[in-house]
């Protein structure tokens, strides 16, 4: 007698839930192989069962009670793609004070409630799951998890937003405007309507909390990442950045010294050689280094239905696997270091200033000093005719400095009659 398949409760049949489902119809033959039994879809809570939708479903598995799933005895995971925080987070904890396993692409859950999730989930033995949270189709949480469990890591830098790699991407290769670029990306349904999230770099802000929680063992939340988008950056600053051979692209980076870390997610020009400069359009690519390793590079589509539905069913597949083996709920490591976040003082790196001031004898010996007496030392200065007759364009790269010495020079910049405006500064990221 054939085992009784897998029953699963689908939360959300949008794009990424229309993906699941036929990866699940389509790979049967192939989810049996890999996990000895067969999985099959139970219950799938809709907004609205009238609806017409991108993949044909018996309308008898359609729902619009979330206690269908949630009290159904018969369903032993859910897999949660219908996002948002509330009521989300109140489906998955209830899921799993009622003993069922979760998979879920819910990176804005996750980056804010997943300390609280995993902890239910440890105490009940039940298995919480999110690869697609981060990265689509790309398997860096589980490579985390596994893959550097007996290495430490040491700094994690990614480009984990494929909208903003986009545009970034549209207004280096043909000196379009942002705003041009951005409507581009929302005509070809890479941008929402309202982009906020992804220009502003909090989409990725989110994703950058979820891997340095679980790269450093830290509960690092949304609020200890440092956060700036790319809605300021204009074509000059690429067109410099290129002439002093580096690529502006908006980085994820979270790094530990010692027992302290920073993450930030921000605009930064990375040398033209580094591994993350080659990556264009809607791709992601994460590079990890390992103290025992050293670098490695994951890289792949970041978003989209199929990539990100595979992500989790892939998830799905470990949790039946799980479930056969008893070893449900071990896979939970809870963040066990102490945080520690590293100041201003303790924030090292090189950086790229751009700057409008009066084209007199003088100036650049003006700036020079300012520099010194901050202690920080140039690497590269740049000097162009600016718009009008009376400026110039000067772009300053600097040594290796901490942030606050950055902070000291840009005000007194600002206070220098010279400078009529500082038009732009970028961290300068690898290449050390």
């Amino acid at each position: 007698m054939a085992e009784e398949p897998i029953r699963v409760g689908l939360m959300g049949l949008g794009t990424v839930g229309s993906g699941v489902v036929r990866l699940i119809e389509d790979h049967q033959n192939d989810l049996c192989h890999q996990t000895g039994q067969g999985v099959s879809i139970e219950k799938i809570l809709v907004r609205d069962r009238q609806k017409e939708r991108k993949v044909a479903v018996d309308p008898s598995l359609l729902t619009e009670r979330p206690e269908e799933i949630l009290k159904n005895d018969r369903i032993d995971l859910i897999v949660e793609v219908m996002g948002g925080i509330e009521p989300t987070r109140s489906y998955l904890r209830e899921a799993l004070e009622n003993g069922k396993h979760v998979v879920t692409a819910n990176k804005d859950l996750m980056a804010l409630h997943g300390a609280e999730l995993l902890s239910v989930a440890a105490r009940k033995g039940c298995d919480v799951f999110y690869e697609a949270s981060v990265a689509g189709g790309i398997p860096i949480l589980r490579a985390l998890a596994e893959g550097f469990s007996s290495d430490r890591i040491t700094k994690m830098v990614g480009i984990v937003n494929g909208t903003t790699n986009y545009i970034l991407t549209e207004m280096a290769r043909k000196g379009t405007p942002f705003q041009s670029a951005l409507a581009r990306a929302q005509e070809l349904g890479y941008a929402e309507s309202d982009p906020t999230s992804d220009v502003e770099g909090m989409d990725a802000a989110r994703k950058m909390a979820i891997l340095a929680t679980l790269g450093f063992h830290m509960d690092l939340s949304l609020d200890e990442v440092t956060v700036r988008g790319i809605s300021g950056v204009t074509p000059e600053d690429l067109r410099f950045a290129a002439q002093l051979g580096y690529v502006l692209k908006l980085v994820g980076i979270a790094a530990r010294n010692g027992e302290k870390v920073e993450v930030v997610v921000e605009p930064a020009l990375l040398p033209q050689a580094h591994p993350l400069a080659a990556v264009d359009g809607v791709y992601n690519a994460v590079c990890v280094y390992g103290e025992a390793v050293g670098e490695t590079m994951f890289y792949g589509p970041g978003a989209g239905a199929m990539p990100t539905a595979t992500a989790v069913v892939s998830d799905l597949v470990t949790v039946v696997k799980n479930m056969r083996l008893g070893g449900n709920g071990r896979a939970i490591v809870a963040p066990y270091r102490e945080k520690r976040v590293k100041g201003a003082d303790e924030i090292f790196a090189k950086y790229f200033l751009r700057l409008r001031v009066e084209d007199e004898a003088g100036v650049l010996a003006k700036l020079t000093l300012i520099f010194a007496e901050a202690g920080v030392s140039l690497e590269k200065v740049l000097q162009e005719p600016g718009c009008s007759g009376d400026e110039a364009e000067i772009v300053l790269v600097t040594h290796t400095a901490s942030r606050d010495r950055l902070d000291e020079v840009l005000l007194r910049m600002e206070e220098l009659p010279a400078v009529r405006r500082i038009m732009s500064h970028y961290r300068v990221e690898g290449g050390e």
